[in-house]
């Protein structure tokens, strides 16, 4: 059976001291890589015989608005399918140049969700064979997932606290 301990060695053996921040968040191994290596870290856990992270389950983005030169996080979830093990690695890049290297090539299941995570986050996955707005209009002009805008229009004058249970008293 594939442990966290071996996968860890295996990664560290291969990238050494490049790999950063392992941890076990409820037993599931999640480490950090260069956004530069993302291709070349998934392709190792790809093709390693005792590895076998084949299975690309989910790929998102988290934005990081205060964490100046690291705004936005890509998040990929890899399952290897014959010892059921799930690992999650991360890699960061800017928001004023927010370039990441596609997973298209590797893994099929990464085209939509690139697609969708450009799409809110406005990560630009460089040679995505189809890198286009997949949910919202073509003519929206910002990410509505990244944290640059409120969740409510604090001016608006027909929301009363009062009627949704926030604030003033109930008798």
């Amino acid at each position: 059976m594939l442990t966290n301990e071996q996968i860890k060695n295996k990664l560290i053996e291969k990238f050494g001291d490049v790999l950063t921040d392992f941890s076990e968040p409820y037993g599931m191994l999640t480490f950090e890589a260069p956004k530069d290596l993302n291709l070349k870290v998934m392709q190792f856990l790809y093709d390693d015989a005792e590895l076998g992270f084949q299975f690309l389950t989910d790929l998102q983005a988290v934005h990081y608005p205060h964490d100046k030169g690291r705004e936005l996080a890509v998040v990929y979830h890899l399952h290897n399918l014959k010892d059921n093990v799930r690992i999650r690695f991360k890699v960061f890049t800017s928001i004023e140049q927010p370039d990441v290297f596609t997973a298209t090539k590797l893994y099929e299941a990464a085209n939509w969700m690139e697609r969708e995570t450009y799409d809110f986050f406005g990560v630009n996955f460089i040679g995505h064979p189809n890198l286009k707005r997949v949910l919202n209009v073509d003519e929206m002009d910002y990410f509505p997932m990244r944290k640059e805008f409120p969740l409510e229009d604090q001016t608006r004058v027909d929301k009363d606290d009062e009627m949704f249970g926030r604030g003033g008293s109930f008798n």
